[in-house]
């Protein structure tokens, strides 16, 4: 028996799916201490959008870590933080003519969320929040209350409340704007909806099945939420930090929320760290009145800042995000066609995507194929019938090609009727052509 076995709470889930011991990762590989090669598909479940152990960002932490850099400092000013909100404001926020403050909350995206959610009903005086469908914003109460699975909320052991849930964009067919449905309850005193704090909502629903909202949906939420005073609040943990193709994955639909959390990629290195931003006009709070022991990661601060100043000083980072991007959906499109096209769909926006299975048992066997050939992938959605894409952004052009390879054998060799006829030379190399193409 290993110690894992012995010491570990059966809470555990990655170490199911991918039973090795792993000792070393950089950039989009991991080794486990077989001397075992594996790409990585996974990225820390978006924590790692600029890859394992960038080089970068190591020598700015090693630097700070040689020179006893301040590691713990509560809420403190330190000359790492100040670094970080400099960066932050000068090439994330102004840019974008956003007007945030930062709050630094616990150090991971449900306690961003928790912050969100109370300080949205500390300033309008409101108790309700509303949230939607298929949602995930985390496991701690509050935020789980605002979460949709089933099998996340049955571990709360307590009644969840203060949260109402409503229709995703597409949750019953393309053709309904379930904005619409949102506009006419909270417009009818007769609905039993009452007039909420706030309305959470994430732009691509990761752990809910890649499910991506139009743009117009978007922005008819954010109508929505203008017409009746609610605060509308963007979870950008996981869509964010350039995984949609932009820094913030609201930007292309226009849209200028009150509330954005974010965590995950932003520390750019896998350090924990998670903000709540806000227009400064919320910012209500009484000294302390939200506070934590971890609210703020000095070493995070330096790698955060380093990731800034190298992938968004400027808009080539986003571009070539968008390159990849439109390869792997191009890639994704033809191993649905080519294996399934009735049952098979390809989901996401930007390198945040997937192919839904419809079945959980075959979408889990496709992942273990992956696995058993050198690629680490997960599954999402109710069922677990989403094959889930979340390779690091820094994936070089060949090494993406490779892992899709991978991921179009698995669906080979796993769907009926994937073996036939047309998989040949002529398609290979098109196939293989289609950066050129996104270039």
């Amino acid at each position: 028996m290993s110690i894992f076995d012995e010491l570990e709470s059966g809470v555990q889930s990655y170490a199911r799916s991918f039973p090795r011991t792993f000792h070393r990762a950089q950039g989009e590989f991991l080794y486990d201490d077989a001397g075992n090669k594996y790409l990585d598909f996974l990225a820390g479940a978006g924590t790692l959008n600029y890859g394992h152990n960038h080089p970068v960002f190591k020598e700015a932490l090693l630097e700070y870590i040689q020179a006893d850099g301040i590691t713990h400092g509560l809420d403190m000013h330190t000359r790492s933080k100040e670094a970080f909100l400099t960066a932050f404001a000068e090439k994330i926020l102004k840019p974008r003519n956003l007007d945030y403050v930062v709050q630094f909350t616990g150090p991971t995206g449900t306690n961003a969320v928790e912050a969100a959610m109370k300080l949205a009903r500390k300033v309008t005086g409101r108790t309700d929040v509303i949230a939607f469908t298929n949602g995930f914003h985390g496991v701690s109460l509050g935020s789980l209350a605002a979460t949709g699975n089933s099998h996340h909320r049955g571990g709360a052991g307590i009644s969840l409340s203060g949260v109402s849930r409503l229709p995703y964009d597409g949750y019953f067919d393309s053709n309904m704007d379930t904005t619409e449905y949102l506009d006419k309850v909270l417009g009818d005193g007769s609905s039993g909806v009452d007039l909420p704090a706030a309305v959470i909502v994430e732009t691509v629903q990761g752990e809910g099945g890649i499910n991506a909202a139009s743009f117009d949906w978007l922005k008819n939420l954010e109508v929505v939420c203008r017409k009746y005073d609610i605060l509308l609040i963007i979870d950008d943990i996981q869509a964010g930090c350039g995984r949609t193709g932009t820094f913030f994955s609201f930007e292309e639909a226009g849209i200028k929320p009150d509330i954005v959390t974010l965590s995950k990629s932003l520390s750019g290195y896998g350090l924990p760290f998670a903000v709540t931003l806000f227009r400064p006009e919320l910012d209500q709070w009484q000294p302390g009145e939200h506070n934590g022991t971890f609210r703020g990661n000095n070493l995070a601060f330096v790698t955060a800042k380093a990731a800034i100043d190298l992938y968004w000083s400027d808009n080539r980072f986003a571009e070539n995000i968008k390159k990849k991007s439109l390869y792997t959906a191009n890639r994704l499109k033809n191993i649905a066609e080519h294996n399934g096209a009735d049952t098979l769909t390809p989901k996401g926006r930007g390198m945040f995507c997937g192919i839904d299975c419809v079945d959980g048992e075959l979408a889990g066997n496709i992942t273990r194929n992956c696995f058993n050939n050198g690629m680490i992938i997960e599954t999402s959605g109710p069922e677990d019938q989403v094959v889930k894409l979340l390779s690091p952004l820094i994936i070089s052009e060949q090494n993406l090609k490779d892992g899709l390879d991978i991921i179009e054998n698995a669906f080979a060799e796993e769907c009926a009727g994937g073996k036939r006829a047309g998989t040949g030379s002529r398609e290979k190399k098109s196939i293989n052509n289609l950066f050129r193409v996104a270039s």
